[in-house]
Order: C-alpha cells, then sequence, then structure tokens
C-alpha cells in the first residue's frame, strides 16, 4: 500500500469512528508506529485531522474565546429552540441560578411570567433582560466584570454564592467532553461555575450540539454532577448513547 492509499484509508476510518490510535492504524496496515506518526502529522498539516496523545481526531477540539456579539450569532436558531425548551422547566417559587454566555441569555429573553421566581445571575445582559419583568425578583451577582462576555467572576461572587441555596441552575459552557466533562474558556468562570452547582439542586446545561467534543481552558466538572443537558438534533446517536449510560437527562429540540 503506497502513502497515499494509506492517508485515504486513514481519513475514511476516522470519518466513521471519529477517531483512530496510531497503535491500530500500525497494526492494521503492518507498518512502525513511526510510519503512522508521519502519515497523522502530515495530515494535520494539511488541515484533515488533529493529533492528541497517541491518536488522531477530526477537529481541533480545544477552543478559543470570542466577544458575546460574535458568539450570539453562532447557532442562533439552535440556542433560540434549547432556550424555549428551558424556560419550560420553570416551575412556580424557583429560585434560580442563570450564568454567563449567549445561550443563558436566550433563555432569559424566553422566560415567561412564573409565580414567585427569583433569579440570580453573573449575566449582566441577563440582569437587564429580566429586570423588565416585574414578577421577577432579579438579583445581580458581584464581582470583577470580564468585559468579553459582559458578565461578573471573582471571590466576590464565589461568596455570596454560600449564603443561598437555589432550586436550579442553568449552564452555558463552551465545552463538552465525555471523558472531561465540562469547561469554558476562562478560569475564574469555571470556579465561579463550581460554585453555582454546589449551591444548585438540579444542573441543567443549555448546549448546542456543536459545543460536543470541545475543550475550554478550565474545567467546570465531570459529567456525573449535570442532570439534564438540553441540546439540539445535530447531536450523533454515539454521543447519545454515552450520555444515557452516563445517567445524564437529555432533551433534544428539533430544527
Amino acid at each position: 500500500m503506497n502513502i497515499v492509499d494509506r492517508h485515504k484509508r486513514i481519513i475514511r476510518k476516522l470519518n466513521a469512528d471519529g477517531f483512530v490510535t496510531v497503535s491500530n492504524l500500525s497494526e492494521e496496515f503492518n507498518v512502525s508506529l513511526v510510519t503512522i506518526r508521519k502519515d497523522l502529522k502530515l495530515l494535520e498539516e494539511k488541515k484533515l485531522l488533529f493529533r492528541s496523545h497517541g491518536k488522531a481526531i477530526p477537529v481541533n477540539p480545544y477552543i478559543t474565546e470570542n466577544p458575546v456579539k460574535i458568539k450570539e450569532k453562532i447557532n442562533a436558531p439552535e440556542k433560540n429552540k434549547i432556550a424555549i425548551a428551558a424556560a419550560k422547566t420553570l416551575e412556580p417559587h424557583d429560585s434560580i441560578i442563570i450564568a454567563s454566555g449567549t445561550s443563558v441569555i436566550e433563555f432569559a429573553r424566553c422566560i415567561k411570567p412564573v409565580q414567585g421566581l427569583t433569579v440570580l445571575t453573573a449575566s449582566l445582559n441577563t440582569a437587564i433582560i429580566l429586570s423588565k419583568n416585574k414578577e421577577i425578583d432579579v438579583m445581580q451577582l458581584g464581582g470583577m466584570v470580564r468585559r468579553s462576555s459582559a458578565s461578573v467572576v471573582g471571590p466576590i461572587g464565589e461568596k455570596m454564592l454560600a449564603e443561598f441555596t437555589f432550586t436550579k441552575l442553568f449552564l452555558g459552557v463552551d465545552g463538552i467532553d465525555l471523558d472531561y466533562g465540562l469547561t469554558t474558556t476562562n478560569l475564574m468562570e469555571a470556579s465561579l461555575n463550581k460554585e453555582m452547582i454546589n449551591s444548585s439542586q438540579k444542573i441543567i446545561v443549555l448546549a448546542d450540539s456543536s459545543k460536543f467534543n470541545k475543550k475550554g481552558f478550565g474545567r467546570i466538572c465531570e459529567l456525573d454532577k449535570v442532570d439534564q443537558i438540553i441540546t439540539d438534533s445535530g447531536i450523533d446517536e454515539k454521543t447519545q448513547n454515552r450520555l444515557f449510560e452516563l445517567g445524564v437527562e437529555l432533551t433534544i429540540v428539533d430544527l
């Protein structure tokens, strides 16, 4: 088998299985580990895959931070459908946390009056949106303002969270890795999100399907801390099955 045919087969296998390993390819093609590593390096240089710890995956899983104004435009229809589904989970006298991110901002826009609803939020935009509704009690979390996300982070907010108990947390994330868990691009935001989880009875993640198999810089938690994920129908079947095995309730909205 020449190098061109080998590369074609590697790409076909990668697309079919979602990943390839150096050891398995070496055995399948009867070539050395060094040869396979060179193959994967060449394919990565052509932007056809991403190498990671003895294996290769289709795309780079690591996320770069974008301003909220840019992120709002990405997958906007998906976020709207997810937000509508999330709003239906609210119950009378809920006391909820709304974290930060464009998915939860859209969620705030979709919230209709619910008897006795109290909201604590890290997002400045969310607080502004909900403050227009006289039937919702809104508390703004304190802390240092992150301009890129128009939200607060830091020890002041973390200390404030320790004084309350909430029925639900609605959390937006930058990445969901089935092994590594939930992540965000900012370490201080990840730390604040951990405290939000500790203060909440039910953890609901709002994430469009593009967030799966991605990683951000700051780790929030493993998936066993998550009760429910609301996403769109772009999520693949393998990921659905894995989440079911992990005991995560999955709500999928059709586009």
